[in-house]
């Protein structure tokens, strides 16, 4: 990989030329700056980011934390993100917290010593003091927390959805997979899907689940089967949860969706190619990592930004772990139930 000086020694002028035409400091002759020009094409040489920002006091850089990039959800929100800001040139700094608070801490200690202007975090800790303490803008992705910069999707809306598509297909014996208790728009999702159950009297029965990784799930798939063995429906926490939940059913002998419907979180891609494919809430997960770059470019920019807060729709998306209306059994017609 060519260096400063490389490209000094190959346009025949001193590194500190060089420098003031990558910074754009200084006087440089014309015939000398396009020299330079040349060289760093010719060498394919790159300026190093870092010591860029250093030197101009100006960075381009970006601080991007998930929680675990093994779900399949979370490099969608990346996409967003990446593409948003590379239209915008800025560069991302990546880190992967493994919902792990001491890797998350050190992740934003790597951010800040390599000179990061703004993080966006999708954190299962959005109230850390990590984050208050923090002087550059901070934008939370799929999670919110104290009125703070946020894109995140209207789980309370999405469980409500789920729990009058159950209803309306005929279960009658519901479980809710409840989300960690730290990320708020898990608890909307719980909230919005007992709000309904409640509202038309439907019995029902809750797992608590920690955290929504592959790791957990096939032990919170086995528990709600020994727990509650004659459950008809289930609303999952998120779609990794739900895959679990249907591997445990189908093992198990049940047919899905005849003796028990499965309703996931997120359709994240891998949802359709299950057998049988998964019926879910979509979270609109491109559109809002785009969303949450924007929202931190405005913010780096100091423009004055009325929307801090931005919640997305989500929708039903209707695939095979779910009977049709009308289907089973002495159904209700899903329009016809109340909010």
């Amino acid at each position: 990989m060519a260096t400063i000086r490389d490209v000094a020694k190959h346009a025949g002028v001193s590194a500190a030329t060089v420098s003031r035409v990558i910074n754009d400091t200084g006087y440089v002759h014309d015939d000398t700056r396009r020299k330079i020009e040349n060289a760093i094409k010719e060498l394919h040489y790159t300026p190093n980011e870092v010591a860029r920002s250093l030197y101009k006091r100006k960075s381009r850089l970006i601080g991007f934390l998930l929680p675990d990039i093994t779900n399949p959800f979370f490099p969608e929100l990346a996409r967003g993100v990446e593409d948003k800001m590379q239209e915008n040139d800025f560069r991302i700094i990546f880190g992967n917290s493994d919902e792990d608070l001491k890797k998350e801490k050190e992740y934003i200690q790597t951010f800040v010593q390599n000179n990061v202007v703004g993080v966006i975090a999708s954190t299962n800790h959005p109230d850390a003091d990590i984050y208050r303490k923090l002087r550059i803008p901070v934008v939370f992705l799929d999670r919110t927390v104290d009125n703070r910069p946020s894109v995140y999707a209207d789980g309370y809306e999405g469980g409500k959805i789920a729990a009058r598509e159950m209803i309306a297909r005929g279960s009658r014996r519901i479980t809710v997979m409840q989300g960690p208790a730290s990320i708020r728009p898990a608890q909307d999702r719980y909230q919005g899907a007992i709000d309904v159950l409640n509202r038309h009297g439907m019995d029902y029965n809750v797992i608590q689940t920690t955290s929504f990784s592959f790791t957990e799930a096939g032990k919170w798939a086995k528990e709600l089967f020994e727990r509650y063995p004659d459950t008809d429906g289930i609303i999952a926490s998120n779609d990794i949860v739900a895959t679990a939940v249907l591997h445990e059913a189908l093992r198990l002998g049940k047919n899905v969706p005849d003796d028990v419907q499965i309703i996931g979180f997120d359709d994240i891609p891998l949802s359709s190619l299950l057998t049988p494919a998964l019926t879910t809430i979509r979270q609109p997960a491109y559109d809002m990592g785009r969303a949450s770059a924007d929202l931190l470019i405005q913010l780096l920019e100091n423009e004055n930004v009325d929307q801090k807060i931005i919640q997305m729709p989500v929708t039903f998306t209707e695939r095979e772990t779910m009977r049709k209306v009308g289907q089973h059994g002495k159904n209700y017609c899903s329009r016809k139930l109340i909010d």
